[in-house]
């Protein structure tokens, strides 16, 4: 039996920070001192049975704290996965705040069973209490304060209700902010969404580039990190159209054409359709309308914006029959 000295007894715990720069990779590391409705794993940090938190001992020792997130859906992202009795239902949108010491920092959208996002901001020194607790909470879109009335009244019949269920905390890294990122001047879809300005569903494939797809009919503009693309001044994006699969076509279609026949009638259509049209930018904080300016060029819209700086940005989409909008590129002035 181990001996004790002093105040100590065998019941004591020594309780080991986290210490910048960290990737943590499982639920099973001392420093996630707090849970709350999250299942730790032991290859992931853990699993959301409804919206819940994460709390993180970290050693920040008085210096700002760089937080970056993976996330992602799968099979068992589902209401009632814990339980082992899950609720039916598809794979339909989910709208998630992530917020961190009680301020909402990013939304991510996500769509489908195999997607992944991207999360990431800043807190400064002065954020991070004397005891070191970074808390990190994962909130379906329609649950706590501080988001607009409006947002919530359009997307209600859009997303899947308890859109955090199921939904995986697969990494966390804490890292202190590089005094100087790269920051380019444009990148293609999937590096917008990658870098997190953009969410538009979560992507399969985190390595994947190109054209990316806005299959939910509406994307996320976020806040994003200092120095790095879109932070400062105004960003464009360029939005495209795509010609829907085939089994996306009414079934009469199905009947009088072959895929072959419908796809060389798509693409002739697809040349002369106009570009997505953007209906509205909302404010996710506060509900209210923000100004944008979109430009049209044949089947491509141009969306000017300024970069959000203290709330995401929900940008709603419509696109004309037999075509979906995709997100080309971005532009970051």
């Amino acid at each position: 039996m181990t001996g004790s000295t002093g105040s100590d007894t065998d019941l004591d715990q020594v309780i080991l920070p986290a210490i910048p720069p960290v990737h943590l990779l499982s639920g099973q590391v001392p420093s996630l001192q707090v849970t709350d409705r999250l299942h730790r794993g032991s290859h992931i940090v853990g699993r959301f049975e409804t919206s819940g938190l994460a709390g993180f001992k970290v050693a920040a020792q008085g210096r700002p704290l760089r937080v970056l997130l993976t996330l992602s859906a799968d099979d068992r992202s589902v209401s009632g996965w814990h339980t082992g009795k899950p609720a039916p239902g598809g794979p339909l949108t989910r709208l998630v705040q992530i917020r961190s010491q009680g301020r909402l920092r990013q939304c991510v959208l996500l769509k489908g069973r195999r997607s992944h996002a991207k999360v990431a901001f800043d807190l400064a020194a002065e954020e991070i209490p004397d005891d070191g607790l970074v808390c990190i909470e994962a909130l379906d879109i329609m649950e706590g304060d501080g988001i607009g009335e409006e947002v919530r009244r359009i997307v209600s019949k859009r997303i899947a209700p308890d859109g955090v269920a199921g939904v995986r905390l697969d990494k966390v890294v804490l890292d202190e902010p590089p005094e100087v990122d790269f920051d380019p001047d444009t990148l293609d879809g999937s590096r917008c969404e990658l870098s997190t300005l953009i969410s538009a569903g979560g992507l399969a494939n985190l390595n994947r580039q190109g054209v990316r797809v806005l299959r939910a009919g509406m994307f996320v503009v976020n806040p994003v990190l200092k120095d790095t693309f879109g932070a400062t001044g105004r960003v464009t994006l360029r939005l495209g159209t795509k010609a829907e699969t085939a089994s996306l076509i009414p079934a009469s279609w199905r009947r009088v054409n072959s895929e072959l026949r419908w796809l060389r009638h798509a693409t002739k259509k697809l040349l002369r359709t106009a570009g997505p049209r953007v209906e509205r930018v909302l404010n996710v904080r506060d509900g209210e309308a923000v100004e944008f300016e979109q430009r049209a060029c044949g089947n491509v819209t141009e969306l000017e914006l300024s970069s959000p700086t203290t709330s995401p940005l929900l940008v709603f989409v419509a696109s004309g029959r037999g075509a979906q909008a995709t997100l080309e590129s971005g532009i970051s002035h």
